[in-house]
């Protein structure tokens, strides 16, 4: 396999070969506005990473190649796994010194959602106040989601984001969706048909795969975006799944502008069928 085809397996948007000796940014499949896809082309190997859904850094190299070579990306392989490794833990670090300086308040981002009242963590940070998302996998604190008042979203340089989620539990059946405004959206409108969720936050589509085939069960509530990814996805994960109709929403979207009543006359059906 060429170096962009397996790029682009990895979910990197790339049509040309990169430059060489350098980390190079690209956009990825499911946030093709981000940049969370990073190549680095050395001539003869490359390493390869989606920021989004890998804490661990791929490593190409030409099919036909010598083993004293083989040897030797070996250990530059293992070298760039410290590497990030360390950057994941420094990431954990700074995420858990975050919340610590974060306060429950409300926030312009949920105002704009459609939650005036909704209350989050708020960091007060170089770019004014932040809504802290924390991220985690499992028990263990990986990193966060931060949110500016317009919406613009950013994770913590080096961490770890596959498998990492944020979780709404109150005992009840799977549901899987991408964003945050989407599960509250989700939450409320269960909340309303009394309907118990454990609602997982994924923050990427290719994420939203992997959380869900490790569980095996539920629903996905997915993005109609432009790209498709989001349905694809949704499609790929064996689930049911509910989608909005309109091109561009995702389920907050939809919420907001067809109400929360339409919203969970088309989840609760869907979920009370499929629970186990």
């Amino acid at each position: 396999m060429d170096l962009i085809s397996f790029c682009r397996a990895q979910g990197i948007l790339i049509d040309a070969m990169p430059p060489i000796g350098v980390w190079k940014r690209y956009p990825t499949d499911d946030h093709p506005r981000s940049r969370n896809g990073a190549v680095k082309y050395m001539g003869t190997h490359a390493f390869v990473q989606n920021h989004a859904l890998d804490e661990k850094v791929a490593t190409w190299k030409p099919e036909s190649i010598e083993w004293v070579e083989r040897e030797r990306f070996r250990d530059m392989a293992k070298h760039e796994a410290l590497k990030q490794a360390k950057l994941n833990h420094e990431a954990a670090q700074r995420a858990a010194a975050i919340l610590r300086e974060s306060q429950l308040a409300k926030h312009d981002y949920l105002r704009l959602k459609g939650f005036p009242e909704e209350s989050g963590y708020v960091w007060r940070g170089p770019e004014g106040d932040m809504l802290v998302i924390p991220m985690r996998v499992g028990k263990q604190l990986v990193g966060c989601q931060l949110i500016d008042k317009h919406g613009s979203k950013k994770f913590l340089y080096g961490q770890r984001s596959s498998m990492a989620e944020f979780i709404f539990d109150n005992g009840g059946e799977h549901i899987y969706c991408e964003g945050y405004a989407t599960a509250l959206s989700v939450r409320l409108a269960l909340k309303n048909r009394k309907i118990k969720y454990t609602i997982h936050v994924c923050f990427s589509a290719h994420n939203l795969l992997k959380i869900s085939k490790s569980i095996g069960s539920g629903v996905v509530v997915a993005d109609n975006d432009k790209s498709g990814t989001g349905e694809r996805i949704a499609r790929e994960s064996g689930l049911p799944y509910w989608i909005s109709d309109t091109l561009g929403q995702d389920g907050n979207d939809y919420h907001l502008t067809m109400g929360l009543f339409r919203l969970s006359q088309g989840l609760a059906p869907l979920i009370l069928k499929h629970r186990k």
